[in-house]
């Protein structure tokens, strides 16, 4: 297990070109079938929807800037899912032994808002698709990096919307979305994305 670890950060840690984004993301999906311990999953050519999504998740953290008062845990750096999940094992798996900004990667499954004030990163599961207005409303207030595979979700004002393109997930950032969470979106997190909604100030 610590070998996958270890492995994960060395691909990661030098790169600071445009591609450092997809390197660290794809070598995630390479190591995620390894870290779960499943023959199974090893033995597949391509990796599931849900490895890759769970890389990115992983990712996304570390090209994103949280305001200093946010009120997270100082040790941990703490991935949450809202509602149903659609990870499973997978996403514990990816980033086991990982960690963010020297704080150990955590992963909460929640059922209710109020609980999701010590996140960093916010999942909102489809599940949650009739509450999706004030559940974002409520993560602004907290400071939280909100994603989603919900259809139009950075349209509807999340922060990144995973999208599939082409029998590929991709993702799309609202900017006005994170200015008003007072998230700092990496240039090279922007880069990569196959869209980008322009904050106010920039339209």
């Amino acid at each position: 297990m610590a070998t996958v670890s270890i492995a994960a950060d060395s691909q990661c840690r030098p790169l600071s070109r445009r591609r450092l984004f997809w390197k660290c993301v794809r070598s995630l999906i390479v190591l995620a079938p390894l870290a779960a311990g499943s023959h199974d999953l090893a033995a597949q050519q391509q990796p599931s929807e849900s490895q890759i999504k769970a890389a990115y998740l992983y990712n996304f953290g570390k090209f994103v800037t949280w305001p200093p008062g946010q009120a997270t845990n100082q040790d941990l750096f703490v991935i949450c899912i809202l509602g149903k999940d659609p990870f499973r094992e997978v996403l514990d798996a990816t980033v086991r032994g990982e960690s963010i900004g020297k704080k150990q990667i955590t992963v909460r499954r929640l059922s209710r808002m109020p609980d999701a004030a010590g996140c960093n990163i916010l999942f909102i599961s489809s599940s949650e698709q009739s509450r999706l207005g004030q559940i974002l409303a409520d993560a602004q207030r907290m400071h939280l990096l909100t994603v989603s595979d919900m259809t139009h979700f950075a349209e509807r004002g999340g922060v990144i919307g995973l999208v599939t393109q082409q029998d590929r997930v991709r993702f799309e950032v609202n900017r006005q979305a994170a200015e008003q969470s007072h998230l700092a979106l990496s240039s090279e997190l922007l880069k990569v994305a196959v869209r980008v909604i322009a904050s106010k100030a920039e339209r």
